[in-house]
């Protein structure tokens, strides 16, 4: 249940399943100049509400086991002060079972269950996960912002009549990694086809060898804001092969939101 909780609070590294689509069978996108589209991820990654609830459904499925075993779905609620903290509440048959709370440097974690705690630096997750990640990436994946977008960074159009795919790195870069520092980190976003929402982040980190995408299946507008209602997020590590799914069933933006986390005091810390 800590791992479970922890993955809703996880920035990561990862794959989307392979999907083979014929390039016949697609259609080309209207040409849209190159500042346009850079522009575009720039105000995407403007988008933030001051506070943010939502009620999701998360499912956690370990794909290096049988189809049968490994996936576990549980009910969250998740509570944002933007650039402040975040706050998860996870339970099972309507009974939580574990509260979260993450600052811009700590975790916090509340096992009823098994009544203790653990209180660590967010380098616990690089640990847990083998991906590193900031407080910053946690609000993105939410708010389904583009990850670990920098203003000072350059960015390159992809050449793909296809898509309208924005990238750190050239595509023969993309291909040819090792001629590329080790501790590089290559990011790509994907526009959806009228090229007005963010529709995939895909990650590499040559360091780490690990790769993420971040797929925003379905999107909704509340309040003027356009927010993920499906998301999924591949993580592929030398270690681990993960599936995580969100289902946002219920938002409120700009609400006033009240984030505690209580550790009673009869509770020890985890082992």
């Amino acid at each position: 249940l800590f791992f479970v909780a922890s993955l809703l609070l996880s920035a990561v590294a990862c794959k989307t399943p392979q999907v083979v689509v014929e390039e016949s069978a697609l259609e080309k996108l209207p040409k849209i100049k190159d500042k346009e589209l850079l522009d575009r991820i720039d105000s995407l990654s403007k988008i933030e509400p001051k506070t943010f609830y939502t009620k999701l459904t998360a499912t956690y499925k370990d794909l290096s086991k049988p189809a049968d075993e490994g996936e576990i779905s549980l009910k969250t609620s998740i509570k944002i002060v933007s650039d402040s903290a975040v706050s998860a509440i996870i339970t099972y048959a309507r009974i939580p079972v574990v509260t979260a709370l993450v600052t811009q440097d700590t975790l916090s974690v509340v096992n009823k269950r098994d009544r203790c705690y653990t209180i660590a630096s967010l380098d616990y997750l690089k640990e847990l996960f083998g991906v590193d990640f900031t407080y910053e990436n946690l609000e993105e994946i939410i708010y389904g912002k583009p990850l670990d977008y920098q203003l000072s960074q350059k960015y390159f159009i992809d050449n793909d009549p296809f898509h309208y795919s924005i990238s750190t790195h050239k595509k023969r870069d993309r291909k040819r990694p090792d001629r590329k520092q080790k501790d590089d980190l290559m990011i790509q976003y994907q526009l959806s086809d009228n090229a007005k929402t963010l529709k995939q982040t895909r990650i590499w980190s040559l360091e780490d060898a690990t790769e993420v995408s971040v797929v925003y299946l379905e999107r909704q507008q509340m309040n003027g804001f356009d927010l993920p209602a499906k998301v999924e997020i591949n993580i592929r590590t030398p270690k681990k092969s993960l599936l995580l799914s969100l289902d946002y069933e219920r938002i409120e933006v700009n609400e006033p939101q009240e984030l505690i986390i209580v550790i009673p005091e009869s509770y020890e810390k985890c082992d």
